[in-house]
């Protein structure tokens, strides 16, 4: 018996949800969800990019233990033989099925998605995904072209679907077979939207008029932001619509115009998942598998919708490493469900007013990395140990901490007036902290500076995220031996949340920051 597990990953989905406060997007069927969740407000992922993420939170480890930071090795033969948590379910008695986007193909995940350490079938990817970056956008000329806004007429795409549309069917699927059965499953589902290009039905667009969508509170480059922290956003520079505007590098602007374009399709493709999601719940209701499977929804990292003076992921600040974190777990975030009542009604983002509050909300800071512990507590199995300082050779343990603990949001209250809180150190010391990193290989922004290989890092920007600040140091780093130098600091960041909310006013040269130094190398 046990529960089963519905593990749902979006790619490049920064927090733009109703359940999150954000005014202007459509989410109705994930904001359902979160209203029988506790979310998660402050969850972090461990590096800005798809793989290294995915293969950090699958496992349980930082990325400067699976030494991935871009997509070219597997972990398993490059770092350590580490379980990950599909295969720790899969061990446990669990039938594992991934569908869509869960590890990130290629090499990181030996072409295989890990099969068969972690799943107990092979891994299903959606047909139509080999088409996700052909010509299929039509140009205001007739003509198609491979663009970054890319609304389509579904009915003209290959196969008359869309990848995200086929994993859906698939997952439902895969739904009835394990209710048939009987048989206790983890089943992790991606997705690919709102990921690049921004390849969604072209109704989407109707939910948001361009004349309603503002720009980014502060789309320019900030004036004390090191040039080491900055990503040129090279990936969307590829695409033809964004090739056309011939915008220089690295610092851009692009045209106000289009920038409220990026963000206008950045909504409607998360409206297009969250239908896909409405679509996958209201399937578990369906099959009566709602009172006794647990629900996870996150995302691998988010996505610069023009802050900065920024696009894409590839940094430390908060709109690139902040993610969605929801737990639905029947009997514990909702009181269980009675027979024969559906908790996942599909709720039509085109008729459904906004989205309603989540049902439990924790303001705690926490990571990725907590997942598979986090998970495994859930189940009722055994939590994996804590990693040792160094841990290449176990195979089983975890560098993150069940979060299990922080459900009950009545222990949130923070001790007011406690000892020492005279300095700032006192009153930060023991607050949570997510650790996030990005490599790049140079000072100043160039052409690799989003995504350098291995070979071409030459230095590690480590950030520290409290509910209080962000603090980041860009310091030396060796590809040949892992090893970053925390003597030969590049540049810093320091940013103060309440005061400076959106990370736009560094104040690392004009304050002292040795404490926080300290807690980084902790």
């Amino acid at each position: 018996d046990g529960m089963n597990i519905l593990f749902i990953v979006v790619d490049d989905l920064r927090p733009v949800l109703g359940c999150y406060g954000d005014k202007l997007v459509k989410s109705p069927n994930i904001d359902q969800l979160a209203s029988q969740s506790i979310v998660f407000s402050n969850a972090y992922a461990q590096q800005a990019l798809c793989a290294p993420s995915r293969v950090s939170f699958l496992t349980g480890r930082r990325p400067d233990t699976t030494r991935l930071y871009d997509f070219y090795s597997y972990w398993r033969v490059h770092a350590g033989n580490y379980s990950t948590m599909p295969q720790y379910f899969k061990e446990n008695g669990y039938v594992t099925l991934s569908v869509g986007k869960v590890f990130h193909p290629g090499v990181s995940s030996n072409h295989s998605d890990d099969y068969p350490y972690s799943w107990s079938i092979p891994p299903f990817h959606p047909s139509t995904e080999k088409y996700e970056n052909d010509k299929t956008c039509r140009g205001k000329d007739g003509k198609l072209y491979a663009n970054l806004v890319c609304p389509v007429d579904v009915t003209e795409m290959p196969k008359g679907t869309l990848p995200d549309i086929q994993s859906t069917e698939e997952a439902i699927r895969l739904l009835k077979v394990m209710k048939a059965r009987k048989q206790k499953f983890f089943l992790a589902v991606g997705y690919h939207k709102p990921h690049i290009p921004l390849r969604y039905p072209q109704e989407f667009l109707k939910l948001y008029p361009l004349e309603d969508i503002p720009l980014a509170p502060d789309p320019w480059v900030p004036k004390k932001l090191p040039s080491v922290a900055y990503n040129p956003w090279t990936d969307i520079r590829r695409r033809d619509d964004v090739q056309a505007l011939n915008v220089s590098f690295p610092y851009g602007p692009l045209p106000e115009e289009f920038q409220r374009q990026i963000r206008q399709s950045y909504y409607a493709a998360v409206s297009y998942v969250d239908v896909q999601v409405g679509l996958l719940l209201n399937a578990l209701d369906n099959v009566g598998l709602s009172n006794n499977t647990m629900i996870v929804f996150t995302a691998d990292h988010g996505w610069s919708l023009g802050e900065h003076g920024e696009w894409a992921k590839y940094s430390n600040f908060d709109v690139a490493t902040r993610v969605p974190l929801m737990f639905y777990v029947p009997g514990v975030t909702t009181s269980s469900v009675s027979q024969g009542m559906g908790v996942f009604p599909y709720l039509d983002p085109f008729s459904h007013p906004a989205g309603s509050a989540p049902q439990g909300q924790s303001k705690t800071v926490v990571e990725l990395v907590s997942l598979f512990p986090t998970l495994a507590e859930l189940a009722g199995l055994q939590v994996p140990p804590a990693c040792p300082e160094v841990s290449f050779h176990v195979a089983l343990c975890t560098e993150g901490t069940s979060i299990v603990h922080h459900f009950n949001a009545s222990e949130e209250k923070l001790q007011e007036g406690e000892e020492g809180c005279g300095d700032t150190a006192g009153c930060f010391s023991e607050e949570p902290a997510a650790l996030s990193q990005y490599p790049r290989p140079a000072d100043a922004p160039q052409w690799n500076s989003d995504k350098p290989k291995l070979k071409d890092i030459r230095i590690m920007g480590y950030s520290m995220r409290t509910v209080d600040y962000r603090y980041t140091v860009w310091v030396q780093f060796n590809p040949k031996n892992f090893s970053a130098n925390f003597e030969h600091v590049h540049a810093g960041e320091l940013y103060l949340m309440e005061a400076d909310p959106n990370q736009d006013y560094n104040i690392y040269n004009n304050t002292s920051h040795g404490w926080f130094f300290k807690k980084l190398l902790g």
